[in-house]
């Protein structure tokens, strides 16, 4: 089965309980769209489990490419030469927003990695691809973290830049492609902020899997994509 989570924001167990609620195994594949990182308690420990299995697929999403910047960054030796201008104040800007974005439970796991191990997530965060084209049976899932920002029908997917595909605002009443077939689904919006409710948002061939994980009263959704199927914890 072919599944796609998206915008866990370090809830490790949340999505270890969904795995264990799909009965995941190796003839599986899960797709991750994005915002992996920030606001829960354990992103660090999800990366790792995640970077750990072949059958886990990661989408970037605008959290990681925040985090990404500032710990490349911060993982600069510090030296007599560089002291000076390697914190400036524009990075601690960027600091200081990503914190007020939820940073700050990223930052803390990652400072306590071994230098290697930090190297290897970094590493691994940056492999993250921008979106995947996945055809299930007779259908044909784009996934994405925030959607095809500044959409044009004849557009490459390979034309869109990476602030189309992580930020914005998705809109989820519009038919994007006149074949009925095909289906966009993203995350980085949460649907309590669409809907009011914490479950999967469909409309039309649009689907919306951010179901506010990260946040007081969210959940963690599971879609299914070879029967739209939606699993929560």
């Amino acid at each position: 089965m072919i599944y796609a989570m998206a915008d866990i924001h370090g809830e490790y167990q949340k999505y270890l309980d969904l795995l264990k609620q799909i009965h995941f195994n190796d003839n599986d594949t899960l797709y991750v769209l994005g915002d992996v990182v920030d606001r829960g308690k354990e992103p660090v420990p999800l990366l790792k489990d995640m970077a750990s299995r072949c059958n886990v697929y990661p989408i970037l999403g605008n959290h990681e490419l925040m985090a990404m910047d500032i710990l490349q960054q911060l993982s600069v030796e510090i030296t007599e030469d560089n002291h000076a201008t390697q914190i400036d104040e524009e990075l601690m800007g960027h600091i200081m927003e990503w914190q007020l974005n939820g940073g700050t439970t990223t930052a803390s796991g990652f400072q306590k990695l071994p230098v290697q191990q930090r190297r290897d997530l970094l590493d691994y965060l940056a492999d993250f691809a921008l979106y995947e084209t996945i055809d299930v049976g007779d259908n044909t899932f784009i996934l994405t973290h925030a959607g095809l920002n500044n959409f044009a029908q004849a557009k490459a997917l390979r034309d869109y830049s990476v602030t189309d595909l992580t930020m914005g605002r998705f809109n989820y009443d519009k038919q994007y492609f006149d074949d009925p077939s095909i289906y966009i689904v993203t995350g980085h919006t949460p649907t309590q902020h669409i809907t009011g409710k914490a479950e999967m948002y469909i409309n039309g061939n649009n689907i919306n899997i951010d179901c506010g994980a990260g946040f007081p009263g969210g959940r963690l959704c599971c879609l299914c994509l070879n029967n739209l199927q939606a699993f929560y914890a």
